[in-house]
């Protein structure tokens, strides 16, 4: 199978449903809001975006199956290959009308990714990615950062909204990025971060209580962007971890040692 060429079959893809979002959010109606848990929210375009996307992969690549988010009717998973979609990665942006938000669209083979686009919305910007292609933004190849020095970085995270056992040792970890590096963005969107990552945009990126439709396509960008993703304090695939951290590479090893220190 031609991974590259249906990267860029899902690129499109991406770009369709991308143009659904861009149009429901010029009149979006807060009344069709919906909680799906603590501060856990879906509402309509959500729901309809994944519903196209599951359809046009479906075509693509009849034999795969589905890791979704809203649990499309019929969208279950397969032996072998499987795509893994967040159909409105940052959908509480979309809802209060911050532009902070995509579409997010992987392919794995077993445990294994394969394809990964990752469709900013607003700034109409296509990141994708497959084993062994390399990575891409609207076609023009990206790179990791070159820094290697935690003071010359910019750090990426996202806050937890629920399970907060752990919050102590986040914030630990927090103040130690706030003192030792450039700075720290919340954006709003995992998806985005990593893509930011894989551009050399952020240095780092780093969250827990995350799904694997939240990052699977970004981690495929940052690895074949020339970067590192691993677990917090493991060297493991992270897609089903709840889990990731993800650097150029360079940084891996001091950014794991701070994680580790205040995360156990």
């Amino acid at each position: 199978m031609d991974f590259n060429q249906l990267s860029l079959q899902v690129a499109e893809v991406a770009r369709r449903a991308g143009q659904f979002i861009r149009q429901e959010a010029a009149t979006f109606d807060l009344g069709r809001v919906q909680s799906k848990g603590l501060h856990d929210l879906v509402s309509y375009v959500d729901q309809q975006s994944e519903k196209q996307l599951v359809d046009e992969l479906r075509q693509l690549l009849p034999e795969a199956g589905f890791i979704t988010e809203e649990g499309t009717e019929g969208a279950e998973r397969a032996e072998e290959f499987n795509w893994i979609i967040d159909p409105l990665d940052g959908t509480t942006n979309f809802i209060h009308g911050l532009p902070a938000y995509c579409v997010s669209i992987a392919l794995i083979r077993g445990m294994e990714l394969v394809v990964g686009v990752v469709y900013e919305i607003n700034r109409d910007e296509c990141f994708r990615a497959s084993l062994g292609g390399g990575a891409f933004c609207n076609e023009q190849p990206i790179h990791v950062s070159a820094a290697n020095d935690l003071h010359n970085t910019l750090i990426a995270t996202g806050f937890p909204y629920y399970k907060f056992d752990k919050l102590d040792g986040y914030l630990q970890i927090l103040s130690q990025f706030m003192q030792n590096t450039q700075g720290i963005r919340r954006v709003g969107s995992a998806a985005m971060d990593l893509a930011y990552v894989a551009a050399g945009r952020f240095d780092c990126y780093f969250e827990f209580n995350i799904n694997s439709y939240d990052v699977a396509a970004g981690i495929l960008l940052v690895r074949e962007a020339g970067g590192r993703v691993t677990q917090f304090m493991e060297d493991g695939e992270p897609i089903f971890s709840r889990e990731v951290v993800a650097t150029n590479g360079h940084i891996h090893d001091a950014t794991q040692a701070i994680i580790r220190k205040y995360w156990a």
